[in-house]
């Protein structure tokens, strides 16, 4: 646990963060421009991230009232060419009357401490092209931009239409 500047607190996420992380994701959701895209439910966070399996990890942290102001959600990568693990950053978000006071700064650095305390090489994530304040920050920040690359995905029907090709 790390105790931020304001009184915050930067921690893991833990049994009862459900519904405060769910609202940072529909924040997210909000102002990515996506409001009806969330599926996700408190339910289906405590299974992911407390269930007997974990796949995905959180960091919050969590304001002197006990609310979640801001979110780091992870999982771990693994790259061939370095033969060890990562993070991969599915999503950060910090609740908009709570930027400014370093909480993203706090939760990239628990996330590369996290990196070096396991003996990973990397932590990465992606940026919508038209966010121009994040990506700002995270130059800042030391990030750089993988621009030969360029993430592909496959859903719905077309994930069914895949699949059935096996």
């Amino acid at each position: 646990m790390t105790e931020l500047r304001d009184g915050a607190v930067l921690r893991p996420a833990r049994p009862g963060d459900e519904e405060g992380i769910l609202a940072c994701i529909q924040a997210l959701a909000e102002y990515e421009r996506e409001p009806d895209a969330v599926d996700n439910t408190a339910a289906m966070l405590t299974d992911t991230l407390f269930g007997d399996d974990p796949r995905a990890f959180a960091f919050v942290v969590e304001g002197p009232d006990g609310g979640i102001r801001a979110i780091a959600i992870w999982f771990l990568t693994y790259s061939t060419w370095t033969g060890r693990h990562g993070i991969w950053l599915e999503d950060l978000y910090v609740h908009e009357q709570y930027r400014s006071n370093g909480y993203g700064v706090a939760l990239l650095a628990a996330l590369a401490a996290e990196c070096l305390d396991r003996g990973y090489s990397r932590l990465e994530w992606t940026v919508l092209d038209w966010n121009e304040p994040a990506i700002g920050f995270y130059r800042a920040l030391g990030a750089e931009a993988m621009e030969e690359w360029t993430t592909r995905r496959v859903t719905g029907d077309a994930l069914t239409a895949l699949a059935a090709r096996g």
